[in-house]
């Protein structure tokens, strides 16, 4: 199991607007299924455009860098460079993200403001990990992952802030050509190869996971990372065999992950299936369905597969990877900087104690089926089923904003 140490965690008044600003944000991407229509929906539809960005900024990318901001400095063992620059990230991510959805939805002028809103606060996040990472004697295999995922994402937010350019008409440039090299640079690129660092050691943390190989996870992020590469060569040079290679190495890559967390799955201790463990396996269901669509779709060109495959890798895989996390995460964050000081001259509570286990029960109850829904309506193209699973969503989405709110301002009267 990976050793962690908590002498360089930051304090949680810094962690803890990231988790809220991304729980409200998960909410809001919810209720904006309610407005969407199958028929002729598209990749490329200026509404699905604003609710990526809404999901992804918002929900996905500000819970990792509050993550982050804890675990970085807890994985390394050195104190961050610059702790007080995280204070400016979560006020700008939440700005600019509001400005680029409006951007993409009616006012396209927005977009290149918004643009650089969201490249400021990612650029300080950046530089501030890049300078913890330096203060750095030895690198391991979780480190080289930051490291990695976050030169990728530098890359990722160039690339989107030029095309909110040309999309607000501002410069010419072909928006198509940058296009899937911002994605592959900032999902492939940086989220999934996060998550993929930081399964070496919340996995086998909370799942108390011993004698393991780190190997397949070594080779799964060489291959996803070479797959990254060759998408972006492909979109800057027109070389469409690079593209197909790309694509072809981020499928192995991610089956290769999946036999990785297959071991770890199979030597852990702890056998109990939480919401934590509950959670995760459905993101792993989510994670391989998706796969399975997507290259579906490379072989029979049929867009619902597509829209289905990144429907359940953002809100199978990424959300439940998230929501899982945060039921372990945060009921530890706040019980060490609030209860571990008065360890063995009071009673202090159990981290189980600290969990709403009706609210996070109801929510992975409804947040899945509301997955599955959705999936079969995107598949099905039929538009009442698509507002029933936005349904259940909605009702998911606000037991755990409950459920954060609830973890964060935990209290006990003790005795």
């Amino acid at each position: 199991m990976f050793s962690v140490s908590q002498d360089f965690a930051p304090p949680f008044k810094l962690i803890s607007p990231f988790f809220i600003i991304g729980s409200l944000f998960y909410l809001l991407s919810v209720i904006f299924l309610f407005f969407f229509s199958v028929e002729n929906l598209s990749m490329l539809d200026t509404k699905i455009l604003s609710f990526v960005h809404l999901f992804l900024l918002g929900f996905v990318m500000m819970t990792i860098f509050g993550a982050m901001a804890q675990l970085v400095p807890v994985v390394l063992e050195v104190g961050h460079f610059g702790v007080e620059l995280f204070y400016a990230i979560w006020p700008l991510l939440g700005i600019g993200t509001i400005m680029m959805a409006f951007g993409f939805l009616s006012y396209p002028m927005l977009l290149p403001f918004g643009g650089v809103v969201v490249l400021i606060a990612m650029m300080i996040f950046v530089m501030e990990i890049f300078l913890t990472i330096k203060k750095v004697k030895e690198f391991n295999l979780v480190i080289s992952s930051i490291l990695i995922s976050n030169i990728f994402l530098f890359f990722g937010i160039i690339f989107g802030l030029i095309m909110a350019l040309g999309y607000a008409g501002m410069i010419s440039v072909d928006i198509h050509t940058l296009l899937k090299s911002h994605v592959f640079l900032v999902i492939v690129g940086y989220i999934i190869i996060t998550i993929m660092g930081l399964s070496l050691v919340l996995l086998p943390m909370f799942g108390l996971s011993h004698g393991f190989s780190k190997k397949p996870l070594k080779i799964s992020m060489t291959i996803v990372s070479l797959s990254v590469l060759s998408v972006m060569i492909s979109s800057l040079s027109g070389v469409v065999f690079m593209e197909y290679v790309g694509y072809t190495l981020a499928a192995l890559g991610l089956f290769v992950y999946f036999y990785f967390i297959k071991t770890i799955y199979k030597t852990r201790a702890r056998k109990e299936i939480d919401v934590y463990a509950k959670s995760l396996i459905f993101a792993y269901f989510s994670l391989i369905s998706s796969l399975v669509l997507g290259l579906s779709y490379l072989l029979s060109g049929y867009e619902p597969l597509l829209l289905t495959s990144v429907w359940m890798i953002f809100f199978g895989f990424f959300a439940f990877t998230i929501t899982g996390h945060m039921y372990k995460i945060v009921p530890f964050l706040v019980w060490f900087e609030r209860f571990s000081p008065l360890v063995g001259k009071q009673k202090v509570p159990m981290l189980a104690d600290m969990l709403p286990a009706k609210s996070a029960s109801a929510q992975f109850i409804f947040c899945a089926l509301g997955v599955l829904v959705v999936a079969a309506a995107l598949l099905l193209q039929d538009e009442v089923v698509l507002k029933a699973g936005a349904s259940f969503l909605l009702v998911g989405a606000l037991a755990f904003l409950r459920s954060v709110f609830y973890m964060i301002n935990y209290k006990q009267n003790i005795i």
